[in-house]
């Protein structure tokens, strides 16, 4: 008899009415909303300005998606082209199926023509926002608990997941490798954070260290599950593509470190703009209002205009009324 487990979901959908609230979509919202929030916060930290995280976002999570399910689809291709299953089964995102590595690649895509709309160095978003993408994983592996996917071998163990019996799946007791990917991702977090206020990474450092430290931990959960899926030499391919990503972020880091020490000062010159205007004392009004300029041109001229116009007072008394310069020395001729 079993004493403790953790139970699945009877099911994945809440219908209010019509609208179909899905558990698996839900997570996903979280996760990008929590992203986006955390980010803003960092990047603001960092030196910029307030919204240019959810503006660049607005074009990297739908590629990220995009590219996510494109990864899991091209991956995993026998379950919607093999004979017996629909095709257009692919196009059910709600139903699961996102390769991270494919959200990354083709999500940093994205990033990357929102920062040049906004002529922002991509690195330096990354690395704001790396944490984010974490704890937005972390949250969205919770949508597979809905599903019922994405679990591990069979175990006795006081957490083990119970899963209930369908067309593709033998009810029993299972590892949840959902959960242990979901607090290994709040760990690679957690050591992002604390890595970059000790170290002040940058240059994308602290987005590498993301991507290096989460395939860690994806390579033991993807080692565990006993899903369907391509292998390689005995290896998942997912595993495959841990380590080949493991490497290329490591070796990111290193050469990195090497070339551009140390963190960008400025991560988004408008923001440096306004720091330095306001630093001056200027404001918006005195770039744009034609009065306002005028008496500053005069203003900045008035030390030597007025210590000329005293000089020529007290040389010739035949200067009236403040006359200027020019006029001064007509009269004094």
């Amino acid at each position: 008899m079993d004493l403790a487990y953790i139970p699945s979901p009877s099911t994945g959908v809440i219908n209010l009415g019509p609208i179909p609230l899905r558990g698996y979509a839900f997570c996903i919202i979280i996760g990008v909303f929590v992203a986006v929030w955390y980010g803003n916060k960092r990047w603001i930290a960092r030196g910029g300005t307030a919204g240019t995280v959810a503006d660049i976002a607005v074009w990297a999570v739908p590629f990220g998606l995009v590219g996510g399910r494109l990864y899991h689809v091209i991956t995993d291709y026998q379950l919607y082209f093999s004979e017996g299953e629909n095709w257009v089964d692919a196009f059910k995102i709600w139903e699961g199926g996102l390769g991270i590595w494919g959200a990354i690649a083709l999500g940093a895509v994205g990033a990357w023509i929102g920062c040049r709309r906004r002529g922002i160095p991509l690195p330096a978003y990354a690395d704001a926002i790396a944490p984010g993408i974490a704890f937005a994983q972390a949250i969205g592996r919770w949508g597979n608990w809905f599903n019922q996917e994405l679990y591990g071998k069979p175990t006795d163990l006081p957490w083990a997941l119970k899963i209930t019996e369908s067309a593709n799946r033998e009810a029993g007791l299972y590892h949840p490798t959902f959960l242990y990917e979901s607090l290994w991702c709040i760990g690679v977090a957690v050591l992002v954070i604390w890595a970059d206020r000790r170290f002040k990474l940058g240059h994308g450092r602290a987005f590498a260290l993301y991507v290096a430290a989460y395939c860690v931990g994806r390579s033991w959960t993807e080692y565990m599950r006993v899903d369907e899926a391509h292998h390689i030499l005995g290896l998942r391919l997912n595993v495959w593509t841990a380590i080949g990503v493991f490497v290329l972020a490591v070796v990111y880091m290193v050469i990195s470190a090497r070339i551009r020490p140390g963190r960008e000062e400025i991560v988004e010159p408008k923001a440096a703009k306004e720091a330095a205007d306001k630093a001056a004392g200027k404001t918006a009004d005195d770039d744009t209002d034609p009065e306002h300029a005028a008496e500053g041109a005069v203003t900045d001229t008035l030390p030597d205009t007025g210590k000329d116009a005293e000089s020529s007072e007290s040389s010739d008394g035949d200067v009236e009324h403040g006359a200027g310069n020019g006029a001064g020395s007509a009269a004094k001729s």
